[in-house]
C-alpha cells in the first residue's frame, strides 16, 4: 500500500518514526494528482520546486512532511488567490495568510491549490474558472461547494488532508457530498489572516479530512493549539424535525437518523425534540450578512467592469449585491443579535444539534437541482441553505459526518454545538465512527481504488 493511502495522522506517524520518507511521499504525491486530477480537475496548479522548498525547510511539527492542498481562497507567497473566478473586485497579491503560515510552522507541504466555486457564490462547485472540480464518487456530479477541489482531492486520495474556507456551509457541503469529515470552527478560533474578505464575520478556515481523529489534528494545526480528545459524554441531542428532518429525500434522511441512533446508543445519549420557527429569518439574516461584508468593494465602477468571463451568474449577484439596501445589513445584525440569544437559550436545553448536512445527495453538475417533499424540484442553493447558515451565521462550530449512501452516492451527518464546543463535536464524531466500526469513514469511491 502507497504511504498515499494512509490517513492524516498515519501519515505524520510514519515519518516521525522514520517508516516513511517524506521526500518520497511528496514525489508519489505529485506523481498521484498528475495521474488521476485531469478527471476530477481538483487541484487547479502545482509547484514542485515550491513544495520542495518547504520540505527543506520544515520544522518537526505535527505535520511534518505531510502534503497538503489548501483552497484558491487563501494567497500563498508565492501565488495570488484567485477564489475560482477570471475575476475579483480587488486585485489580489500573493502574501502569507494566517492558513499558510499555520501549516508552514506545522512542517506541513502545501502540495498544491484546490479549485473552488467561483467567487464562493454556490454550495454545489459547479462554476470556476478553472471549469469545475468533479465528485469522484461520479465525475458528473457536484462536489459541493465552495471548497470543491480540496474535497474532490481527499475523497480521490490526492491527499489525505485539505484546508478549505467555510462563510455559509462551504466546507460541510463539499464534505457531506464527497463522504468526508469536514469542521467549520468556532468563529475566530482558525487562522484567518490575509482573508480577501478582511472584516468577515461568517468565514473561517477548517478541515476536511477522511475521520475525526484527522480533522483534530488539521484543526488544531489551523487553530494554533492542541484540540484536546476525550470520551464523548452522553449529551441530550437537539433535533428540529419540521423541516430540517422531515424536508429531505427519503434515504438521505434515513441514513442520518441511522447515524443518530448509532451516535446515542453508543454514548447513553438522549434526543430531544425542538423547534425553530425562526429558521427562515435567520436564514435571510445569514445571506444579507455575508452579502454585505464586501459591501466596501461593490462600487458601480467595479461591478460595471467584471469581464464577460466572468459568469453571468456572479455578474448578476454582484450588482444584486450592489442593490442591496443598506438598512437590510443592518437588521440582519440585530436578526443575529437575537439569534444568538436564542441558541444560547437552545444550549441550556440540549448539548448539540443535529440533523442532515444537506437535504439531498449531489446533484448532477449539468443542473444543480434537488428534489423535496415540500416543494418538488428546487435549486441545491436553496434546499442547502437552511441547513448550513446557522452556523456562519451566530459563529457556532459545525461539522458534517459521512453516514453512509444513498443513491450510490455520500450522506452527511451535520453536528452542531455551542461556542468554542470544537473538541466535544470531535468528540462525538469519534464514537459515531466507533459504534459504526467505522464503516463510513472507510468508504471508498472507485477513483481512490
Amino acid at each position: 500500500m502507497s504511504g498515499l493511502d494512509l490517513g492524516l495522522r498515519a501519515q505524520a506517524e510514519a515519518i516521525a518514526s522514520g517508516q516513511l520518507d517524506p521526500a518520497e511521499l511528496l514525489d508519489a504525491c505529485l506523481e498521484r494528482i498528475e495521474q488521476r486530477n485531469p478527471e476530477l480537475n481538483a487541484v487547479v496548479e502545482t509547484f514542485p520546486e515550491r513544495s520542495r522548498e518547504m520540505l527543506a525547510q520544515a520544522p518537526r511539527g505535527p505535520l511534518y512532511g505531510v502534503p497538503v492542498l489548501i483552497k484558491d481562497e487563501w494567497p500563498l507567497p508565492w501565488r495570488a488567490q484567485r477564489f475560482g473566478s477570471a475575476q475579483m473586485l480587488s486585485t489580489p497579491e500573493p502574501g502569507e495568510s494566517g492558513p499558510y503560515l499555520a501549516l508552514r510552522d506545522a512542517g506541513a507541504v502545501i502540495v498544491g491549490v484546490g479549485n473552488m466555486h467561483e467567487l464562493g457564490m454556490s454550495s454545489t462547485g459547479a462554476i470556476s474558472v478553472y471549469e469545475p472540480a468533479r465528485n469522484p464518487w461520479d465525475i458528473e456530479r457536484c462536489p459541493g461547494g465552495s471548497s470543491s477541489g480540496p474535497a474532490s482531492a481527499v475523497a480521490s486520495g490526492l491527499v489525505a488532508g485539505a484546508v478549505g474556507a467555510d462563510g455559509l456551509g462551504s466546507i460541510r457541503y463539499p464534505g457531506a457530498y464527497c463522504g468526508l469529515t469536514g469542521l467549520k470552527p468556532t468563529f475566530g478560533r482558525a487562522a484567518i489572516a490575509g482573508h480577501e474578505i478582511y472584516n468577515t464575520e461568517t468565514i473561517v478556515s477548517g478541515p476536511l479530512c477522511r475521520d475525526a481523529g484527522d480533522a483534530r489534528l488539521l484543526a488544531s494545526v489551523l487553530f494554533g493549539e492542541e484540540i484536546p480528545a476525550g470520551e464523548a459524554q452522553p449529551s441530550r441531542i437537539g433535533v428540529v424535525r419540521d423541516p430540517l428532518w422531515e424536508d429531505c429525500a427519503a434515504e438521505v434522511r434515513e441514513r442520518c437518523e441511522q447515524g443518530l441512533d448509532a451516535l446515542v446508543a453508543e454514548t447513553g445519549s438522549s434526543v430531544v425534540e425542538l423547534e425553530l420557527p425562526e429558521l427562515g429569518l435567520w436564514l435571510t439574516a445569514a445571506l444579507m450578512v455575508a452579502q454585505a461584508e464586501e459591501a466596501a468593494r461593490l462600487t458601480p465602477e467595479r461591478v460595471n467592469s467584471l469581464r464577460k468571463e466572468v459568469s453571468p451568474i456572479a455578474r448578476g449577484l454582484m450588482k444584486l449585491r450592489a442593490a442591496i439596501p443598506a438598512t437590510l445589513p443592518a437588521r440582519s445584525l440585530l436578526v443575529r443579535a437575537q439569534a444568538r440569544r436564542r441558541l444560547a437559550a437552545i444550549f441550556e436545553q440540549v448539548d448539540m444539534l443535529a440533523w442532515p448536512t444537506v437535504p439531498a445527495v449531489a446533484p448532477p453538475l449539468a443542473s444543480p437541482l434537488v428534489e423535496l417533499p415540500s416543494s418538488g424540484v428546487v435549486s441545491a442553493d436553496v434546499a442547502n441553505g437552511r441547513h448550513g447558515t446557522i452556523a456562519n451565521l451566530t459563529g457556532i462550530p459545525g461539522m458534517s459526518l459521512p453516514v453512509g449512501l444513498s443513491e450510490g452516492l455520500p450522506v452527511g451527518l451535520q453536528l452542531l454545538g455551542s461556542w468554542q464546543s470544537d473538541a466535544a463535536l470531535l468528540d462525538a464524531a469519534e464514537a459515531l465512527e466507533r459504534a459504526t466500526e467505522r464503516e463510513f469513514v472507510e468508504l471508498r469511491p472507485a477513483a481512490r481504488a
